[in-house]
């Protein structure tokens, strides 16, 4: 294996693995796909990049106009735009690796928007996973230790924060940024495509899209450490919630993905979220990542105890009559399951427990609040129960 670390293009043996990939969407799912871009992703499949794009470059003479191959020196929203002029793809091969790309979101949706409905995406990425076992397999103890710390704090968290993102895009332009396998699918998501197939090979992450909508224009992301969640609150109006980051950047963006793949587990949540980082569940086991909250709390969006705001995608899988209920009281920092002394293990237990809080409340405010109050308080110091 060369030693090309931090050059633009990876040399590997293939031997490494996006760990979660092998679990994620497959083309044999079922997913509704051109029969010609299905042919084209089928010949690929196993395929790396420079393998790829000769077998599909031999095939565009037969095939025309259905398939594109974006050239490596493609990296430009306005190129994007000009080398799809006037043709309707079925499939477009993108050679050049997306963290190499300085407007990634911008260039996303420059080729959503020129491309027609149902087209196919094939796209490819050294994450942060892979570029770390590569340090670990070419550098002895010590060394690769400070190689992942440079490589986490100046490839990943930089770009992300408002007071080094102009610096780092200014010496790098973004040509070797390190994104996580969340990240990828995340900014695929916003930019209007649903992932229908994700895998490693090559020693690269490859994922396959399709055009399922119009790009995501706002709220506009963000990598700082405190984020701001639009939320359901009461009488249905929404409101933001302020918390410490825990997730991958643009993982709210994946949830119907992760809700597809790994659906709800204990207290309503997803079962197994990979999107929740390392940090995140330490600060998940006593919620500091809530702290932020209190200023929701002092502003009167929510009050202590009550049900969790939720996004619209979770407030949708509630029954109708759940939805109603919901929307008749404030959403609360502390949810009323943690009063329940075996915690809901699924969506609909988690209803029923929340039905038996607003009903409640609904007849009693106060003495409901108080009452659950110091059962969630007692649940926490004596039973230990936590965050997950």
């Amino acid at each position: 294996m060369k030693r090309r670390l931090f050059r633009l293009q990876y040399e590997t043996d293939g031997t490494f693995a996006e760990p979660g990939s092998d679990v994620g969407a497959r083309l044999e799912d079922g997913e509704a796909v051109d029969p010609v871009a299905a042919l084209l992703l089928d010949e690929i499949a196993g395929m790396g990049c420079k393998q790829a794009v000769t077998h599909l470059g031999a095939r565009q003479a037969a095939l025309g106009g259905d398939v594109v191959v974006m050239p490596f020196t493609t990296r430009t929203p306005e190129a994007i735009a000009w080398r799809l002029d006037g043709r309707d793809p079925k499939l477009v091969f993108l050679s050049r690796p997306l963290h190499t790309t300085e407007r990634l979101d911008e260039c996303l949706a420059a080729l959503n928007e020129s491309l027609p409905a149902g087209a196919c995406v094939v796209c490819h990425s050294m994450t942060s996973v892979l570029r770390r076992s590569l340090i670990r397999s070419n550098y002895p103890w010590g060394v690769r230790h400070v190689l992942e710390a440079w490589e986490y704090v100046w490839h990943r968290v930089c770009p992300k924060l408002r007071l080094t993102h102009g610096l780092y895009f200014a010496l790098t332009h973004g040509k070797n940024r390190s994104f996580s396998r969340v990240e990828i699918m995340g900014r695929l998501y916003r930019a209007g495509f649903e992932v229908i197939d994700e895998q490693s090979r090559g020693g690269e992450f490859f994922v396959t899209a399709r055009k399922a909508g119009l790009p995501v224009t706002v709220p506009p992301p963000t990598g700082s450490p405190v984020i701001h969640l639009r939320r359901i609150g009461y009488g249905g109006k929404e409101i933001v919630v302020h918390k410490l980051r825990t997730m991958y950047t643009y993982s709210e963006y994946l949830q119907p993905y992760v809700y597809r793949y790994s659906k709800l587990d204990h207290g309503g949540k997803f079962k197994d979220d990979y999107r929740v980082n390392f940090w995140g569940r330490l600060l998940r086991r006593g919620w500091l990542d809530e702290l932020p909250m209190v200023w929701n709390l002092v502003r009167g969006d929510i009050k202590l105890v009550g049900v969790r705001p939720l996004s619209r995608q979770y407030f949708s899988l509630y029954s109708p009559e759940m939805q109603r209920l919901r929307t008749q009281a404030k959403p609360g920092l502390l949810p009323p399951f943690y009063y329940d002394r075996v915690t809901p293990d699924s969506l609909d237990e988690v209803q029923a427990s929340e039905r038996r809080y607003l009903e409640a409340y609904l007849k009693s405010p106060r003495r409901t609040d108080w009452r659950y109050f110091w059962g969630i308080v007692g649940n926490i110091v004596l039973r230990r129960k936590r965050s997950k």
